[in-house]
């Protein structure tokens, strides 16, 4: 193969490996009972490959990554109105990690906490939206804890994994 096509079908390898990484710790997550009685409280283990994608694949190919990621679970273990949540939550979530890397405030765990709270700020607001309330916010508090926690978690994983595959991985700098 040529230069360019190899660097695409590397390119379509690699995206095709973290689509499926995505929607197995997806189902994983799915099978897993979570002990609270508050609808959206999730580990968010498919945010860890929204995490390692900003650092090595870089945004677009990653906000690509998570959309096909949360149509597939949407048509695989949910509906139409878990595409809805997940899609806003997923895209709000996008933007505030990427905003948040390219001002280089945060470190991976301060970027992934991000994500997780704003991820269930837009599904929250997706929820308002289809419900015609502003109720279901009584939920935040839980919901705002729960995203800290599981961001923190999978922010920490998400910098050790990112460190390791450095020399590896088609890093976002060399992807330009």
């Amino acid at each position: 193969m040529k230069g360019k096509e190899r660097n695409a079908a590397q390119k379509a390898a690699l995206y095709g490996m973290l689509i499926a990484l995505a929607f197995i710790f997806s189902y994983v997550e799915a099978i897993i009972p979570m002990p609270l009685p508050v609808p959206g409280v999730k580990i968010g283990l498919a945010n860890l490959v929204n995490v390692v994608g900003l650092y090595t694949v870089g945004l677009a190919g990653t906000a690509a990554v998570g959309l096909v990621r949360i149509v597939l679970v949407g048509f695989t273990f949910g509906n139409t109105f878990s595409m809805v949540y997940g899609l806003s939550g997923g895209i709000l979530s996008m933007a505030v990690m990427a905003g948040a890397k390219r001002c280089k405030w945060f470190g991976t765990t301060g970027i992934s906490i991000l994500g997780g709270v704003f991820h269930n700020v837009g599904q929250l607001l997706a929820a308002s939206y289809v419900t015609g309330t502003f109720g279901v916010f009584s939920y935040f508090p839980v919901l705002l804890a729960a995203g800290v926690a599981a961001g923190g978690g999978i922010g920490l994983l998400g910098g050790m994994v990112v460190e390791r595959i450095k020399g590896y991985a088609l890093t976002e700098s060399r992807s330009r």
